[in-house]
């Protein structure tokens, strides 16, 4: 599985580990970054990109973090074909991809520490989209809400 992973100054610390884990269970893991501890850095620059790659296709499954997760959930869900998701238990992490397709999980850093992360990644990761009717037909109408097609 291709795996994206972005985070700002405040996520860095936790990207780092949770990449760390990742590549240890063999995933192919790609950073978008920071690539390095920078306080004046915002968090669009890198979860954009990662979201643009989740959206194309080109990685599976993207995570973002922040310090709140809010703002990368916010960044992310402004990229056609991406649906993110604030993570902040494993209910949430299993259920946004069986039944909402998730594809980008959103983490606060300074909510989630590494050990909780790495339970809330893993569910994340191996949870599979449901693909039932009712799914299929909420999924349509996101991509007209995407496209603005969507009557009011």
């Amino acid at each position: 599985m291709k795996i994206g992973i972005a985070a700002d100054h405040r996520g860095f610390d936790l990207k780092e580990r949770l990449k760390i884990a990742l590549t240890e269970i063999d995933l192919e893991v790609t950073d978008y970054g920071a690539f390095e501890l920078d306080s004046t850095d915002d968090y669009s620059d890198f979860v954009a990109p990662m979201a643009r790659a989740v959206g194309q296709g080109s990685i599976e499954k993207g995570i973002a973090i922040c310090g709140s997760g809010i703002g990368a959930s916010i960044a992310a869900n402004k990229v056609r074909n991406v649906r993110a998701g604030l993570i902040h238990d494993l209910f949430s992490a299993q259920q946004g991809v069986e039944d909402d397709h998730m594809n980008v999980m959103c983490l606060g850093a300074q909510i989630d520490h590494f050990p909780f992360a790495w339970q809330l990644t893993q569910t994340f990761l191996r949870s599979r989209f449901k693909n039932e009717v009712r799914f299929q037909r909420r999924l349509q109408k996101l991509a007209l809400l995407e496209r603005s097609e969507l009557p009011l």
